[in-house]
Parts: structure tokens; sequence; C-alpha cells
């Protein structure tokens, strides 16, 4: 089953073609890697796929239902039903990370009386590891500790989907691998659908099951982990030579 599917989307900003004809699905209960060198477009698919950014053309459904950019009541829906892990965590300083992981709840359901928001923040936090930090501030956290918590926002209101924009950035490759045990615990333990946008190249065999790759604009290969490791394309052999990039816009 898969539970996006994309077709001939084409996603720009202000009439400026960054991506152009993806064609692709992500299928249910999978981790799906999203790839591509500086500036290939990865954290531009993932806002478009989250709701945050309307396509220039194409199609996209979310669960067999088309998503419409321009109605409310469509993206009202989205939102509610997927997760986003931000670059960076992006967690309010000002607010508790109980406060924090809160937000999604009383954003999106406002009539759920607190004990049950409470319930479900402490939920979401053991899910994390992070059961004995709720009072505590983003200043307090580590690096590792700000992203798990910024996790467990996105994961609070149990979505279909998590879309995680390079979970691994900034942290050291410890904490980056320890943040990778957790989305394939995550995966495994819940069937969660995750979609990770990343450059970090040790990750990849870890934790991707499908791996869609960007370039020039397009989409440069859809497949499962294996027939990524295997390709003989002279461009994805020589990707997986790098030792590193940064984040593209």
């Amino acid at each position: 089953m898969d539970i996006i599917r994309a077709d001939r989307l084409t996603i720009g900003y202000g009439g400026e073609v960054v991506l152009r004809d993806l064609s692709f699905a992500v299928p249910a209960g999978l981790i799906t890697v999203v790839l591509g060198i500086s500036g290939s477009g990865k954290s531009t698919l993932l806002k478009s796929l989250a709701g945050l950014l309307p396509p220039l053309g194409g199609r996209y459904e979310f669960s067999g239902a088309p998503v419409d950019y321009g109605s409310e009541r469509s993206l009202q829906s989205l939102y509610s039903r997927i997760g986003v892990l931000y670059q960076g965590g992006a967690l309010l300083n000002g607010l508790s990370l109980y406060e924090n992981v809160a937000l999604p709840v009383r954003m999106h359901y406002p009539e759920i009386p607190e004990n049950m928001v409470r319930d479900m923040v402490h939920a979401g936090l053991a899910q994390v590891e992070l059961a004995g930090s709720a009072d505590k501030y983003p200043a307090e956290l580590s690096g590792g500790m700000r992203k798990r918590g910024a996790l467990a926002r996105a994961l609070v209101l149990d979505p279909d989907i998590v879309f995680c924009d390079e979970p691994s950035s900034g942290l050291d490759p410890i904490t980056s691998s320890l943040l990778d045990d957790l989305l394939i615990r995550l995966k495994e333990t819940f069937g969660m659908t995750l979609v990770v946008v990343t450059h970090e190249l040790r990750s990849i065999e870890r934790v991707a099951d499908r791996v869609l790759v960007l370039n020039d604009g397009g989409l440069r290969f859809d497949g499962d982990a294996a027939a990524l490791a295997a390709s003989d394309d002279g461009f994805i052999r020589t990707f997986f030579l790098r030792k590193g990039d940064h984040d593209d816009a």
C-alpha cells in the first residue's frame, strides 16, 4: 500500500522550477530516504509533500485522496495526519519540552481536555526516551535530546507519516547513529512510515528501505536500497564516493 503517490509533480519558488515531472510512490510502513547533492531540491520536495509549498504542476495524493493546496480544509486534514521533524529541531526556546510537544495537539484539537493532552505528551516523550525531561527547556538539552524532543512533537498526534529533514545534521557520529536506531525502532515497533531527507551516507545503508535520488531537477533513481547499492549509474557511483555534503535549498 502506498501512502503517497506523486504524478509529474513540478515544484519551485515564484515560478522558478526546482524539480520537474517527479512521479513516485512512498510505501506505507517503510523508511523512504531522499538523497541528492547540495542544491538538488531535497528539502524543497519535503516542504511540498508536507503541504508547505504548493506545487507548480502535477498531482499529489495522500492516502488515496488528492491534496488541494488551495483548500484550507484539505491542507488542515493533511497537517493533522503528518508529523514533521524540522532541520535543527525548531523547538521554541521559551517553552518547556512538555509545552513544545503539546503544541500540535492544542493547535489541531483545542477541545481535547488537559489530562488527555498530558497523557499524549508523556507517551510521545517515552517513545523517544525522554520521559524524565518534560520540564526542561531546549537550552538545557543536548543536541541529540533536542532532536528527539522535536521527534516527540512530530509523533504526538500519532501521524500516518513522519517527514524528517536532515535529522542527523549537527550531531556527532555516535549520537547520529543512536537517532538512526530510534527511527528504525519506530518503524519496526509501530509500523511507522517515514520519509527522511539526508546527505549522511553512513545512515543510508542502515535506515533506507526505499530510496529516491534527485539530480539535475529530476528523479535520477527510485528503488530499494539493494538496487541503489548495485547501480552502475555514473552519478550514483560518484555520489557514494563522497565523504559528505551540506544541506540544500
